[in-house]
């Protein structure tokens, strides 16, 4: 039986509808050949299971005699056997006729939540700047995952992106006991200084390093975080206590605002090391 969720695999097909499919969503392999009994009791759990979970994972059934070749390059060495692959790797197996409890656990251990994949989705968003999107995409992670430290900093970073400080704030100031509350914290510090020197512009000093200071927090505001960077490090080169430390905790948190993958982010980390110490 084939269907959307449930396909026949060939050698030829198998890079295609296995290895680059599973970047999408994991694939099982499911060994079997038509003299093998137990097959023929397996292969309808999984089938059950794949409709069940509305793609969830995909089924893919190789026929073991059809495929010599399949089966040496697997290493497969009795059937029925199952494969599953994520990301273009294999990540779990199994051989033999097994229960559907055992299988159902098996997919369980396998398939990533639906948060998990949405967060991916978010976090993806956020790194090609489509922040509007990112933060939906965030929200939506955490209506089924409230305090998911991941979700609530992406969402903040969306925010704070977008202009919108006092939402940003309101995410940070109530942030959950998890390992992102550091980066929480500090993103926080960044937000407070915004609110603070932008949409109070009466507290802004006539001195030449405030007035440096706000022009790097109006360019964080903008999202030109490289420049507002190099504005943040100019100030600290002169004066790195300046303000009471403010400027050297907004940096602080402008990195982790920045994307963490991008070269240029651990070049101003290592730029910042460097001034205070």
């Amino acid at each position: 039986m084939t269907s959307e969720h449930i396909i026949e695999v060939t050698e030829a097909s198998f890079q295609n509808d296995v290895i680059v499919y599973s970047n999408t969503v994991p694939v099982v392999v499911d060994l079997w050949a038509q003299w093998c009994q137990p097959c023929h009791l397996l292969t309808p759990i999984l089938e059950k299971l794949a409709r069940e979970m509305k793609g969830g994972f995909r089924l893919a059934k190789v026929n073991a005699d059809e495929n010599p070749n399949l089966i040496i390059q697997l290493s497969v060495r009795s059937l029925p056997t199952i494969k599953a692959f994520y990301r273009g790797q294999l990540v779990n197996e199994f051989v033999g006729l097994q229960s559907e409890a055992f299988v159902r656990t098996f997919l369980r251990n396998l398939v990533p939540a639906a948060s998990n994949l949405e967060l991916e989705r978010a976090e993806g968003l956020l790194g090609m700047k489509n922040y509007q999107q990112a933060a939906l995409a965030f929200q939506k992670t955490l209506k089924s995952d409230p305090d998911n430290g991941a979700a609530l900093l992406g969402l903040a970073k969306s925010l704070l992106l977008q202009g919108e400080t006092v939402d940003a704030l309101a995410v940070l100031m109530d942030f959950p006991a998890s390992k992102q509350l550091s980066d929480a914290e500090s993103l926080a510090d960044l937000a407070r200084s915004i609110s603070l020197h932008l949409e109070n512009p009466e507290s802004v000093e006539e001195h030449d390093l405030m007035i440096g200071f706000v022009r790097s927090l109006s360019l964080v505001a903008k999202g030109n975080l490289p420049a507002a960077a190099d504005g943040f490090l100019g100030i600290l080169r002169q004066n790195k206590n300046y303000c009471g430390g403010e400027v050297r905790r907004a940096m602080v948190g402008l990195l982790v605002l920045m994307d963490q993958n991008d070269p240029d982010t651990r070049q101003y980390r290592n730029e910042l090391a460097s001034v205070l110490f």
